[in-house]
């Protein structure tokens, strides 16, 4: 059951990320590499509840080739950018390097804006679900029986993942909004 609503969360997210990269990220004038989510794929170790999406690398970088989003044209403004600010014979080593520091800020602003909105999110979802796993426990110490707990885990679980599921809608907002602003 755990599984199943693991699965839930991780598609939900998946969509908003790719929506967010999408509508907001690809449309930055300044794009480099195309943002995707990091799923945890592995099963869920046996002393844990759950663990949503594993580690903490959030979002990723896509392969080197590209080829997970099709930024390319996107991701060549920034090489662009990148690459003026080497062609400026007047520039001192410095001065090229905070250039290309700049063409590459807005992207790695939109990279921690969305990965902390994630972190958060996913930390509020396992607050909840280690909430269901201690009342598991506790029921178990009281003498409940087995089948009688995982009932009541399940439900807790899924309550957890339905109250996440409606925060989702508000989150992306927020990102979205917060996004627009970058590189302005």
């Amino acid at each position: 059951m755990a599984e199943v609503q693991q699965l839930r969360v991780q598609e939900a997210v998946d969509s908003m990320v790719k929506s967010v990269e999408r509508e907001n990220i690809r449309k930055m004038q300044t794009l480099a590499q195309p943002l995707r989510y990091a799923r945890h794929r592995s099963p869920i170790p046996a002393d844990r509840l759950w663990a949503p999406w594993g580690d903490r690398g959030v979002l990723k970088p896509a392969s080197p080739s590209g080829r997970a989003s099709g930024a390319s044209a996107h991701q060549g403004l920034m090489f662009r950018c990148s690459a003026s600010c080497c062609e400026d014979s007047q520039a001192s080593m410095q001065q090229v390097h905070q250039c290309i520091e700049r063409c590459h800020a807005p992207l790695a602003q939109a990279q921690a804006l969305v990965t902390s909105e994630l972190e958060k999110f996913q930390d509020r979802l396992a607050r909840c679900t280690m909430h269901c796993n201690d009342k598991a426990k506790d029921s178990i110490d009281a003498g409940s029986k087995e089948l009688q707990v995982k009932r009541q885990l399940d439900s807790c679980v899924t309550k957890c993942v339905d109250d996440h599921m409606h925060l989702i809608p508000t989150m992306t907002k927020k990102m979205k909004e917060s996004l627009s602003s970058i590189g302005k």
